[in-house]
């Protein structure tokens, strides 16, 4: 499917884990980059995984834009930055996972980008 075919558009993310994507933006040159709004809804959880990318180096910064009531919480082994709100990392290097849902829905603008130089 087009990018421009996924734009604005909900789809199941990549975990198969219960957690819906939505494409804001993104591009392929200069640098390659994607924006997405992610809702994780109740029951909804992403197991322990790294994101493989075929070169150069991914960065993933999250921004929280709603928690949920219970669990919903981001684990990563080794975050750039973290605060309540904000998670900078290296999503191919470094494991990460969301702990189960128990209530409420999580939501988070998600912006990530591969650095190949």
């Amino acid at each position: 499917m087009s990018i421009l075919n996924r734009l604005f558009r909900w789809e199941r993310g990549r975990q198969q884990s219960g957690y819906d994507k939505m494409l804001l933006c993104g591009a392929l040159w200069p640098i390659k980059f994607d924006t997405y709004l992610l809702k994780f809804p109740q029951g909804s959880e992403i197991a322990p995984h790294t994101d493989k990318v075929k070169c150069g180096r991914h960065y993933r910064l999250n921004i929280i834009l709603k928690n949920a009531e219970q669990g919903g919480d981001f684990i990563c082994k080794k975050p750039l930055f973290e605060t309540k709100r904000i998670k900078f990392f290296r999503p191919d290097v470094s494991e990460h996972q969301v702990s189960k849902i128990v209530k409420g829905n999580r939501y988070l603008l998600s912006i990530g980008w591969v650095k190949t130089r």
